[in-house]
């Protein structure tokens, strides 16, 4: 139970440097960064409520997962002004709330615990934790010289978004339900319930989109179909 509610705090306080980060940087005026602190504030409680509930169905957890992507994408990615505001983001602010993925080591402690099952907990866990790791170097070197790290700055988004897809897909098929893989006591349920939705249901979702801009910041290509930096491709 202690373990349980540590957990529920630290979670609360990555939930809360995303937030702030979302609204550091796609906020352009105090009225967005209001709006965009309420309309987060409302998905989280929101995800507590359903946690709370405790009636949370594998679909209805990969429905917290996809619909807040699809959502924030299509705001994010449908109009060009709303594209500007990505482009603008720095780059290295992007990367370095990934740190918080550094409580990756909650799936393993989980899992020694016997609550989580494997591969889901140890290749999730292990992923975030490698992903937490490096993310500040990762975020430095984007600082220092971007286009020389365009590469790793690349090889890194890939494998820490493919960790999330991983993460969701070993625990929907981990978990009671038709689409069922791993059978394996015990299942991932605990993850539809508090604290532990906060993960699939916030924090993967979010981070989930500033991988997306990462990949639109670095990929971006401009009509001569040369890759550049999206903040040159902004001023040009």
């Amino acid at each position: 139970m202690t373990f349980d509610l540590l957990s529920s705090v630290v979670l609360t306080a990555s939930a809360t440097v995303v937030v702030a980060t979302f609204v550091a940087l796609f906020g352009s005026s105090l009225t967005q960064r209001i709006l965009i602190g309420a309309g987060m504030g409302l998905w989280f409680f929101g995800v507590l409520f359903a946690g709370a509930s405790g009636t949370i169905s594998t679909l209805q957890l990969g429905a917290g997962v996809l619909i807040p992507i699809a959502v924030m994408s299509v705001i994010g990615f449908a109009s060009a002004n709303a594209r500007a505001r990505l482009e603008i983001a720095p780059l290295a602010a992007l990367i370095a709330p990934h740190t918080v993925r550094i409580l990756g080591v909650l799936f393993v402690l989980l899992y020694a615990a016997k609550r989580l099952p494997a591969p889901f907990a140890p290749l999730a866990g292990w992923g975030d934790i490698f992903i937490g790791v490096t993310a500040l170097p990762i975020a430095f070197l984007a600082a220092r010289d971007r286009d020389r790290g365009r590469a790793a700055i690349l090889v890194w988004n890939t494998l820490g978004f493919a960790d999330l897809v991983l993460a969701i897909g070993l625990g929907a098929s981990s978990a009671p339900g038709p689409i069922r893989l791993f059978f394996d006591e015990p299942s991932s349920a605990i993850m539809g319930s508090l604290p532990w939705i906060l993960i699939p249901c916030f924090l993967v979702p979010a981070l989930s989109f500033v991988h997306l801009i990462v990949f639109y910041q670095v990929l971006k290509v401009t009509q001569t179909g040369k890759v550049v930096p999206a903040t040159a491709a902004l001023r040009g």
